[in-house]
C-alpha cells in the first residue's frame, strides 16, 4: 500500500470544453470525498491561470445536487484557459501555491498541451522533493491523444455531428429537386477523427446516404479530384453533402484556409474557412448552388445529444484518477482500454505523461476507404460503440437545466503574481 499523503486535492480544467468534461470533474470530487487523508477539495478557476493567480474555490462546499448535475452540464464548470507556462517563473509559482495550500493531489483535465503542463509540474515537484501526486485526465473532442483507445468527449461530438448530418440530409432531400451542394465544416486541427465520425450517419449498405464525401487532414486535398467527386455524386443524387475538417491540407501541407494569421499561446494557427473555400470551388468550377455550414462550438457543447457511453467513461476517468493517486501513482494519465471481446467494454489504465504530451494520434490509413473520401468498416466498428445511449438532461420550463457552481472562494495565502 502506498504511503498516505494527508492534505488537499486540487483539480482544474483546460483547453476546449466538451459536453462531458464536467462528468470527469464530478468523478474526481465524488471519489475524493471517500478518503480520510483528503482534507479539502479545491478547484482551480480557469486552469493553470487560476492556479498561478491563486484563484481557488472550495468544491466540498458545493451541494451534492450540484455535483450530480455536473454530469450532464457542458462547458468547463471551473473555467478554462490556453495559457502556456514559462518554466523559469510559472512552475515555481505553481509549487509555491501548492505548498501554501497543502496540495498533495493534483488532477488536470485536458488535452495534449494540458498533459504537458501536468508533466512539468510533476517533474518539478520531484526535483524539489515536494510530496505531490499528479494525474492527468484525458479530454478532447479531437480524439488525438496517443495511447488511449479514445478520449472522453469524442463519442458525444460524433453522435451530435452524425445526427445533424442525418437531419440535414432529410432537409436536402426535400429541397434537392435540383443540383445542390452542402458543405459542413467540423473541428479537427491535425487529425480527422471528428469528420470521420460523420460517416456514422450513413445507414448500412446505403451508399447514397449523406455524407457523400468526407475530407480529413490525413488525406491531402486535391482540387481537381474534389470537383470530379462532387460531379459524380450529383450524377446519381439530387444533392451532395460534404463534410470537411477545419485542418484539411493540400498536397503541400498548407491548410485550405486560415481565418487569420493569428496563433494561440501554443503556436497553433487559428483555423477556419475550409468550408467556405470548398463552397467557392463548387460555384466557380461546377457552377451549381452551394452552401457552407460551420458547426463551430455547438458540436462540443451539445449536451442534449451527448452519448451516455461517453458520459459514463468520462466519470470513470475522474474516479480512477483519484484511485490511482491514492495508490501512489504520479506523473501518469488515465487511458481508456477497449476490451478484446466483440461485446464492447471499457476499462482504464495508466500511461506516463511524457508519452502523451504534445503527441498526436492520426486516423489509421487502413480505416480510410481507398477513395480517400469515406471510411472503411474498421472505423465503424471502432466508433459505433462510443455513441450509444443519450444523456437525459432535465428541463426547466421546457429548456435544458444545467448546474452552476456557487464558487466559494478560498482565501489567498501569497502575494499577487504577474503572468508574462
Amino acid at each position: 500500500m502506498a504511503e498516505e499523503l494527508i492534505g488537499n486535492v486540487l483539480v482544474a480544467q483546460s483547453g476546449g470544453p466538451t459536453s462531458v468534461i464536467n462528468a470527469s470533474l464530478a468523478g474526481v470530487i465524488s471519489e475524493a470525498l471517500n478518503y480520510d487523508c483528503v482534507e479539502e477539495i479545491y478547484g482551480g478557476l480557469n486552469g493553470i491561470e487560476g492556479i498561478l493567480n491563486e484563484d481557488l474555490i472550495d468544491l466540498a462546499e458545493e451541494s451534492q445536487q450540484t455535483i450530480r448535475a455536473l454530469r450532464y452540464t457542458p462547458g468547463s464548470a471551473l473555467g478554462s484557459c490556453r495559457y502556456k507556462i514559462k518554466k523559469s517563473q510559472d512552475l515555481d509559482r505553481v509549487l509555491d501555491v501548492f505548498e501554501a495550500h497543502n496540495i498533495r493531489y493534483f488532477f488536470y483535465i485536458g488535452g495534449n498541451d494540458s498533459q504537458d503542463t501536468a508533466h512539468q509540474i510533476d517533474e518539478l515537484a520531484k526535483a524539489r522533493g515536494y510530496a505531490l501526486r499528479v494525474i492527468g485526465i484525458p479530454k478532447t473532442i479531437d480524439n488525438d491523444l496517443p495511447i488511449t483507445d479514445h478520449c472522453p468527449g469524442y463519442g458525444s461530438v460524433i453522435k451530435y455531428i452524425a445526427t445533424t448530418i442525418r437531419e440535414m440530409g432529410n432537409d436536402h432531400a426535400a429541397m434537392g429537386n435540383h443540383d445542390l451542394v452542402s458543405i459542413v465544416e467540423v473541428m479537427g486541427r491535425n487529425a480527422g477523427w471528428i469528420s470521420a465520425g460523420a460517416s456514422l450517419a450513413k445507414r448500412r449498405n446505403q451508399e447514397m446516404d449523406p455524407p457523400h464525401l468526407i475530407y480529413l487532414p490525413e488525406v491531402p486535398f486535391v482540387k481537381e479530384k474534389f470537383v470530379e467527386d462532387v460531379q459524380n455524386v450529383l450524377k446519381q443524387n439530387p444533392y451532395c453533402l460534404v463534410v470537411v475538417s477545419e485542418g484539411t491540407v493540400d498536397q503541400d501541407g498548407n491548410y485550405l484556409a486560415n481565418a487569420s494569421a493569428m496563433v494561440d499561446a501554443f503556436g497553433h494557427k487559428q483555423l477556419g474557412g475550409a468550408g467556405e473555400y470548398l463552397r467557392s470551388i463548387v460555384e466557380e468550377e461546377i457552377g451549381v448552388s452551394a452552401k457552407s455550414t460551420k458547426l463551430g462550438t455547438t458540436q462540443r457543447c451539445a449536451a442534449h445529444m451527448s452519448s451516455q457511453t461517453d458520459n459514463n467513461e468520462a466519470y470513470l476517468a475522474g474516479q480512477n484518477a483519484v484511485q490511482a493517486a491514492m495508490e501512489g501513482h504520479s506523473g501518469m494519465m488515465i487511458t481508456l482500454l477497449r476490451g478484446d471481446t466483440d461485446l464492447y467494454t471499457c476499462d482504464t489504465s495508466l500511461t506516463a505523461l511524457e508519452k502523451i504530451a504534445n503527441e498526436v494520434k492520426m486516423v489509421p490509413k487502413n480505416w480510410i476507404h481507398e477513395s480517400g473520401t469515406s471510411m472503411a468498416f474498421q472505423f465503424y466498428k471502432y466508433a459505433l460503440p462510443l455513441v450509444q445511449g443519450r444523456v437525459e438532461v432535465p428541463e426547466d420550463q421546457g429548456l435544458v437545466k444545467f448546474a452552476r457552481l456557487d464558487k466559494h472562494i478560498v482565501a489567498k495565502a501569497l502575494d499577487s503574481f504577474i503572468m508574462g
